[in-house]
Parts: C-alpha cells; sequence; structure tokens
C-alpha cells in the first residue's frame, strides 16, 4: 500500500493545495482544483487550486503594489530576508525532496540535489544583491556631471517547467527579488507542489506579503495572456520549448515587455578518438540519463569518432543495462519515470521513426504497459544527419549515436541545427579542446565534463535556444533597468 504524501512529510505544512497570493492562501474564485499525479505509481497525490486570468491580475495589482515599499529598501535588508529563506530550504531539504520526488518522479538523490542547487540561487543573489553599481561618466562640457543607476525594472512575470520544479523557480525569483522586484510565478500544472513548498519557506522567513504570488492553474492560455497583456508586468521569464516561447515573446511585444528565455536544446556531446573513455562514461551518463533524459541540456545528439565508435557502444550498454526504473521510494530504483504518458508516446514515436529510416536499435525502445509513465534506456546507432530524429528534441532515456570522421565534420554536424543550448567535448588534446569549444554556436560548452551548471555561471542559450542568462553576477542584468542623470550647471 503507498503511503500518502502527507505521511512521509516531517512537516507536513510544507505539502499545500492552495494558491498564494499576496501573503495568503486561497481557493480560485470558481473552487475548481486540478489533480497532481505521481508519474510513477499514476495516483493522485493532491488537488490543487485551479486559477485563471481574474486571480492573476490580482496578483499582479498586489505585486505592483508591495514592490514599491521593497525596492526603497536598503539592500542589505532585502538579503537578510533571502538568507533567512535560504536556511528554511537547507533545513528542510528531505522533505522538498520528497515533494519534488512524488510529482515530478526523480529519484530522491536527483531531488536532494535539485533542493540544494535551487538554495545556491538565494544564497548567491542574496549577496549579489548588494552589489548593484553605477558609474560615473565623463562629460565634454565642464559644467555637466552624468551618472548612472541601475533600479529594479518592475513587476516580474515568470514561467516555470516541470523538470526541475525548484530550481527553475529560484534562479528566476532570486534576482528579482534581491533588486527590489516582486514575482508573480506560473509554476507547470504537473509541478505545483514544490512551488507552493517555496512560498510557504519564503513566507516563514517573513518575505513581505505580495512580492511573491504562485498562480496554479491549467488553463495556461488565460493565465500566460494575462501575464503578457497586463501593463504592470515589466518583463516576462519563461523557461520552455521555443515555440511557446517565441509565442509568449510576440504577445509581450503590444506592451514592450523585457523577456528572457531559456528555451529547447539539441545538445550534442562530440567524443573524439582520443578521449579517455573512463571519463566519458560517467560523464554521458550523467549528461543523457540524468532525470531519465527530462533536462534542456541533455546530451541530444552523441558524436563519436570511428575510432572508438564500436568501443563506446559496448560499454554504454553495459552500463544501461545495470539502470533499473521505478520509484522514487524503491531503494532498488536508479532512475525515475517520464512525466506523462504524452511523453512517453512522444519519445517512443521518435524511436519508432528512426527504426523505420534505418537506425539500429540496439537495447531498449518498447513502452513499457504496467503502471507509471516509463521508458526503457535506449540506444539507437547507424543514425545519419538525413534522419529526422537528428533535429529533434527526445527529452527521455534514448542515446542517438552517430558517427564521424574529422574534426570539422564534427563541428559542422553539432552546429548543424537552430538551437544553441548546450554542447560537450571529450578530447585529450588541449589544443583541439579551444578550437572546438570556440567553434561550436552554442551559449554553454563543456570540455571533458557536463556537469556544468552551478549559480556561479551563466546559464542560457544562443540562436533558438533563447535570451539572457541566468545565474552568476550577470543574472542580475535583466531585473534592471539603467538610469542616465545628468547634472548642469555644476560650475555656478
Amino acid at each position: 500500500m503507498t503511503i500518502p504524501l502527507i505521511d512521509q512529510l516531517a512537516d507536513a505544512s510544507l505539502l499545500k493545495e492552495q494558491a498564494y497570493i499576496g501573503g495568503r492562501w486561497v481557493d480560485a474564485q470558481s473552487n475548481n482544483t486540478f489533480d497532481v499525479v505521481d508519474p510513477a505509481t499514476q495516483k493522485i497525490i493532491a488537488r490543487v487550486a485551479d486559477l485563471g486570468a481574474a486571480e492573476t491580475a490580482q496578483a499582479i495589482e498586489l505585486a505592483d503594489t508591495a514592490m514599491r515599499e521593497w525596492r526603497a529598501k536598503a539592500p542589505k535588508q532585502r538579503s537578510d530576508i533571502l538568507e533567512r529563506w535560504y536556511q528554511l530550504i537547507v533545513d528542510n531539504t528531505e522533505d522538498l525532496a520528497i515533494i519534488m520526488s512524488a510529482e515530478q518522479g526523480k529519484m530522491l538523490a536527483e531531488s536532494r540535489g535539485e533542493i540544494a542547487y535551487s538554495a545556491s540561487f538565494i544564497k548567491w543573489f542574496a549577496e549579489e544583491g548588494k552589489r548593484v553599481y553605477g558609474d560615473v561618466i565623463s562629460s565634454a562640457q565642464t559644467d555637466r556631471r552624468g551618472i548612472t543607476i541601475k533600479q529594479a525594472i518592475g513587476v516580474v512575470a515568470a514561467i516555470t517547467p516541470w523538470n526541475f520544479p525548484s530550481a527553475m523557480i529560484t534562479r528566476k525569483v532570486a534576482p528579482a527579488l534581491a533588486v527590489g522586484c516582486a514575482v508573480v510565478l506560473k509554476p507547470a500544472a504537473e509541478t505545483p507542489l514544490s512551488a507552493l513548498a517555496l512560498a510557504e519557506l519564503a513566507h516563514r522567513a517573513e518575505l513581505p506579503a505580495g512580492l511573491l504570488n504562485i498562480i496554479t492553474g491549467v488553463d495556461a492560455v488565460a493565465i500566460g495572456g494575462e501575464l503578457t497583456s497586463n501593463k504592470r508586468v515589466k518583463k516576462l521569464t519563461f523557461t520552455g520549448s521555443t515555440p511557446v516561447g517565441k509565442l509568449l515573446m510576440a504577445q509581450c511585444a503590444n506592451t514592450v515587455k523585457r523577456t528572457s528565455m531559456e528555451l529547447g536544446g539539441n545538445a550534442p556531446i562530440v567524443i573524439f578518438d582520443d578521449a579517455d573513455l573512463d571519463l566519458v562514461m560517467p560523464g554521458i551518463i550523467n549528461a543523457k540519463f540524468r532525470n531519465s533524459g527530462q533536462t534542456c541540456i541533455s546530451a541530444n545528439r552523441i558524436l563519436v569518432q570511428k575510432g572508438i565508435y564500436d568501443t563506446f557502444i559496448a560499454r554504454l550498454q553495459d552500463a544501461a543495462s545495470t539502470f533499473n526504473f521505478g520509484t522514487y521510494s524503491d531503494g532498488n530504483s536508479t532512475h525515475g519515470p517520464l512525466i506523462t504518458q504524452t511523453a512517453v508516446d512522444n519519445v517512443d514515436a521518435k524511436v519508432q521513426h528512426a527504426v523505420a529510416q534505418g537506425a539500429n536499435l540496439v537495447c531498449g525502445g518498447e513502452k513499457n504497459d504496467s503502471t507509471g509513465y516509463f521508458y526503457p534506456a535506449t540506444i539507437l546507432t547507424d543514425l545519419t544527419r538525413e534522419m529526422a530524429i537528428f533535429n529533434e528534441e527526445i527529452f527521455g532515456p534514448v542515446a542517438a549515436i552517430y558517427p564521424f570522421d574529422t574534426e570539422q565534420q564534427a563541428i559542422d554536424m553539432s552546429n548543424d541545427t537552430p538551437f544553441g543550448l548546450a554542447a560537450y567535448v571529450y578530447t585529450e588534446s588541449m589544443r583541439r579542446s579551444w578550437r572546438v569549444a570556440e567553434a561550436l554556436e552554442y551559449g554553454m560548452v563543456g570540455v571533458n565534463e557536463t556537469a556544468i551548471s552551478a549559480e556561479t555561471v551563466p546559464f542560457g542559450g544562443v540562436k533558438e535556444s533563447g535570451q539572457g542568462r541566468e545565474g552568476s553576477k550577470y543574472g542580475l542584468d535583466d531585473y534592471l533597468e539603467i538610469k542616465y542623470i545628468c547634472f548642469g550647471s555644476m560650475d555656478k
């Protein structure tokens, strides 16, 4: 018998089913709710308030009012509150990890890691918010002095995905709050519980009412429409698919909102003949199979030089054979489910299409009829860049392997995509690593490393993978406006 989620928590009050607006827990005006389902068991674990455009507009108005006092506070005052929020997240890591695993499906070890990663952004931006500097600008006129200052952009709308339901929130909310903005956040309908738990901890940290609002709901069109059209919202930040990102950018054009977008990826991982396979294997397993392949920087196209092609495939098959897909509560599980049945069907369709086009199925490739949205570790070989899968983001535990001959061929294959989020290179040659890393048209490149994310480094892509950077000192820029002030008649 499955233990109810609330009974698994040391602090049951972290499990919230109401939305959070203006510092209060509220039901939908319609009193409607929607189900949150554990993707590993297909059991309902919560029924959450189903809000729409009206509640979103109310949250925006409250955020606009709350922000005026918040941005006037000294940066250290804002920092102290963020520090308290950070510590509460750390202190409640296990409960937050259980909530995340229950609604998203990832293993508890991965969820614990994400909670630590999530908290790191709050800690980082609590400090960086105190380091927002301006400039003194020399003037051609002797009676004038010019300065620039940076000010909070205004109310921020944030839309976050289900694959990292905690980290994608703090990576946006922490810099916004640190510089004096307020946030209206819509989490993914598949994973709202992590967002609500974070809001409860922010409430305990005494974050003033109205600065963080969580709008839960399944009507993404209505909620998104209000976020993009409301004149009080000055910026929209979104993590999700490229088609949806393009739509949101178009909707924001009418009110000329600032946007930052972290969109789809089609990450290559280039493995040269001279690569150390003992180093490559843990890297490729992390890059391809972490979160069962449901990350935007997953190794989507594995390019292997022909000299080690067969050896690499054999070693990867051996590694994949040790995976055990199951629930987070099963100590024998190494990997979790996909998020929905639709996700399973989409991944399987890509695999079957590739096989129909001539790909070799080494292992996996069969949908599981048992309970839960599981898909097995799958390896495809003998792929070419002419196949449809070469241009598709797989978002599942499918390793698509392509042979190549020369360095230039690998670069050309890697860049042959409209996306440009992350790429990886394995080689023992320092000269080659510089050449290839600089030639790859991606916002992030890992050389002999696939664990490239941290709060201290800029995360973001080029081309149709998005705009803007999250994390690092650059992560504040999208939440600030530069104001120029000219002082005249200074010689009087």
